[in-house]
């Protein structure tokens, strides 16, 4: 699987879930995503706690927080 450009997926602005960096069009933290992997759910059931979402916004939280 080949790196996702998590710049084109992720936004910061302090008008925006207090600056906390987030999926673009969204106001899911990336702290969530990332913990909700860490705890074992996969990324379909990410997505499913989250159908706004698209793998690709999980993989590029997931870049991010690498």
């Amino acid at each position: 699987m080949s790196r996702i450009n998590w710049q084109n997926f992720i936004v910061i602005d302090p008008e925006i879930h207090h600056g906390e960096p987030c999926i673009k069009g969204t106001r899911v933290p990336v702290a969530i995503l990332v913990g909700s992997i860490a705890d074992g759910m996969t990324i379909d059931e990410v997505i499913q706690e989250y159908p706004q979402l698209k793998q690709e916004d999980i993989r590029a939280a997931l870049e991010y927080a690498s």
